[in-house]
C-alpha cells in the first residue's frame, strides 16, 4: 500500500513583504495622528523648516499610504482564508465553519485591542470575514461581479443618484459626534480603566459607524472576495507577472483621473448630499487603484531584482508577526500618546511623532527577527492557531 502524501500550500514569501509593509506603513500614519488622538502641539512659534516638514510628512504619508496600507492589509485577509480553507480540501476537511470559530476568536483579540486603540480593525474584519464564509465555494466568475459591486461603493453610488434626482434628499448619516467627542476626552485626561471603558464602548460605536460612512465596510468585503480570488489564481506567483503588468498599466491610467476628480469635483458640485456620497466612490477607487500600484511594484521588484529582493526580504519576519505586531503598536502607541501614559500627545509634533513611529518600527523589526529565528510564529499568530484548532 502506497503512502499518502498530504498536499498543502507553500508559504509565499512575498505575501509576508507585502503585509510587513502594511503594518510599517499603519504604524507610520497612526503615530502622526496619535492613533486617533487630534491633539498635537502649539507650533505657531516653532521654526519654519520644521513646519514644512510637518506639512509634507503628512501629507506625503497619506498620499502614498492612507487607505492604502489598509486595503494591501484586507487583501492579503483574503488571501490568507484562501491558503487555510485549501490546505484543508486538500486533506478532505471542510474549513468554513472552524473559520467561523477562528472569526470569533479574532472578535475577541480586536476588543482587547480597542482597550487601547479606538480606531482599530479587527472587530471589523471578524464581523466581515463571514463574507468569505459565504462565497468561497462560488465561481471565478461570480467573486469577480460580487467584489466588483462591493468595490464600487453600492450605498454610496444610491445616494448619488437618489440625491441628484432629488434636491430634498439628505444623505444619510450616523450621528457619531458624541461618542467621538467621549473618547478624546478619556485620552485627554481619563485614566486607563476609564480609558478602556469608553474605547470599547463609545469608541468602537464610533470606529464602526465611520467606516460605514465611509464606504470601508464595502470596500473591505471587495479586498476580502478579491484577496481570495488572488489566492485561487495563484496570482502572488512568480508565473503571474504578466498579468500584474497589466494590473499596473490599467491601475496607473485608472488612478490619475479618478483622484483628480476627487480633489477638481467640489469645487464644481455645491450640494453635499451629491458630493460626500460621491467624494466616497472617487477616493475608495482611487486608492484601490494606487493600492494595485503598489503591490504590483513588489511583485515586480521581489521577483525580478536581486538586490530589491535581498531588501524586501528583511520585512518577511515582520510581516509573519503582523498581527503581533499591530497589537503591540496600539499598546504601545496608546502608552506614548494618551494622558494614561506619557502624554507625549502635548509635545510631539508631525516630524517627531513619525520619529517616534519609525523607532518603535524597529524595535519591532528587531524582536521579529530575534523570534522567528527560534519560533514558527509570533505569540498573538500562536496563540489564534492554537485555540483555532480547539477540540479538533
Amino acid at each position: 500500500m502506497e503512502p499518502t502524501t498530504i498536499r498543502s500550500h507553500a508559504r509565499v514569501d512575498v505575501a509576508d513583504v507585502l503585509r510587513g509593509l502594511a503594518v510599517m506603513g499603519i504604524i507610520l500614519l497612526h503615530s502622526i495622528e496619535h492613533f486617533n488622538f487630534y491633539s498635537f502641539p502649539d507650533t505657531s512659534a516653532q521654526s519654519g523648516w520644521l513646519n514644512f516638514t510637518d506639512r509634507a510628512i503628512w501629507d506625503g504619508l497619506f498620499f502614498l499610504l492612507g487607505g492604502k496600507a489598509y486595503a494591501i492589509f484586507a487583501l492579503l485577509f483574503g488571501f490568507s482564508f484562501f491558503i487555510q480553507h485549501d490546505n484543508q480540501r486538500m486533506r478532505g476537511h471542510d474549513f468554513r465553519l472552524r473559520f467561523c470559530w477562528r472569526l470569533l476568536l479574532l472578535f475577541i483579540i480586536g476588543n482587547f485591542n480597542a482597550c487601547f486603540f479606538t480606531a482599530e480593525i479587527l472587530v471589523m474584519y471578524s464581523l466581515i470575514g463571514f463574507v468569505l464564509v459565504a462565497t468561497c465555494r462560488l465561481s471565478n466568475r461570480t467573486l469577480i461581479i460580487l467584489s466588483a459591486i462591493c468595490l464600487i461603493q453600492p450605498v454610496a453610488l444610491y445616494n448619488v443618484v437618489r440625491a441628484a434626482a432629488d434636491p430634498a434628499y439628505i444623505t444619510p448619516a450616523i450621528p457619531t459626534g458624541d461618542y467621538w467627542a467621549a473618547a478624546f476626552r478619556m485620552q485627554s485626561s481619563g485614566t486607563f480603566l476609564q480609558t478602556v471603558k469608553v474605547n470599547l464602548v463609545e469608541g468602537q460605536l464610533a470606529s464602526l459607524a465611520w467606516a460605514w460612512d465611509h464606504g470601508r465596510i464595502f470596500q473591505t468585503a471587495g479586498l476580502f472576495i478579491l484577496g481570495m480570488l488572488i489566492g485561487r489564481q495563484g496570482w502572488l506567483l512568480k508565473n503571474s507577472l504578466p498579468a500584474w503588468g497589466r494590473v499596473l498599466a490599467i491601475s496607473l491610467m485608472a488612478f490619475f483621473p479618478l483622484h483628480g476628480l476627487n480633489t477638481m469635483l467640489p469645487g464644481f458640485i455645491t450640494n453635499p448630499n451629491v458630493m460626500r456620497p460621491l467624494g466616497i466612490i472617487l477616493s475608495s477607487l482611487a486608492n484601490f487603484a494606487f493600492m494595485l500600484i503598489l503591490v504590483s511594484g513588489v511583485l515586480h521588484g521581489y521577483y525580478l531584482s536581486p538586490r530589491l529582493s535581498r531588501m524586501m526580504s528583511a520585512l518577511i519576519p515582520y510581516g509573519r508577526m503582523s498581527m503581533t505586531n499591530y497589537v503591540t503598536q496600539s499598546i504601545i502607541g496608546s502608552f506614548l500618546f494618551y494622558n494614561w501614559g506619557l502624554g507625549l500627545h502635548a509635545h510631539l509634533g508631525i516630524t517627531a511623532s513619525v520619529v517616534v513611529g519609525f523607532t518603535v518600527f524597529l524595535l519591532q523589526w528587531s524582536f521579529c527577527r530575534f523570534w522567528i529565528s527560534r519560533h514558527s510564529h509570533g505569540p498573538m499568530e500562536y496563540l489564534w492557531k492554537r485555540a483555532t484548532w480547539l477540540g479538533a
